[in-house]
């Protein structure tokens, strides 16, 4: 099973906005842009992440894309199944039943697999229901409290960088 690019940008998505002052909302455009994509592909990665609840949709000159929710309440399952829907590795399009003309040992095999890839599912599902966003960018920067910047005019590099220089 391999995940979308989708998820990768679902995940970019909202690093920047984690981020994001919150008073400034994050322009479409600049996500798009730092994301390499076009703002129409950028705006159904977006609305993926609407309907999830997981961001909102700003209108207006100043508007973009903010948090719908706490950076600490947003699980990397949140995001997958944004971007992909539920997880669920096995088809079961009843090829074995096919295959094996329904015969018994058909079906015992075919709800072997159901039991097999439901039980991987679940797991797949307790594990990243407990990765949130905030421990991975917590993580991942080193930092316990997150840097806050507009995403609009500067770069995190920017932010952290001249936090290290004032601190010293």
């Amino acid at each position: 099973m391999q995940l979308t690019k989708g998820v990768e940008q679902g995940i970019c998505i909202i690093v920047l906005l984690a981020t994001q002052q919150s008073s400034a909302p994050l322009a479409s455009d600049e996500i798009s842009r730092r994301l390499g994509v076009s703002p129409s592909y950028m705006k159904k990665i977006t609305r993926k992440l609407v309907v999830q609840g997981i961001v909102v949709s700003v209108p207006g000159n100043n508007g973009g894309v903010s948090l719908a929710k706490a950076v600490s309440d947003i699980t990397l399952l949140d995001i997958i199944e944004a971007m992909e829907g539920p997880i669920r590795m096995y088809p079961d399009t009843g090829l074995i039943s096919l295959a094996f003309q329904k015969g018994k040992y058909a079906q015992r095999g075919q709800e072997l697999l159901r039991s097999v890839f439901s039980q991987g599912d679940r797991l797949l599902i307790e594990y990243f229901s407990k990765v949130t966003a905030a421990d991975l960018l917590k993580e991942g920067l080193g930092m316990s409290d997150l840097p806050t910047l507009n995403w609009n005019r500067e770069t995190l590099s920017d932010v952290i960088d001249k936090e290290q220089d004032d601190f010293k």
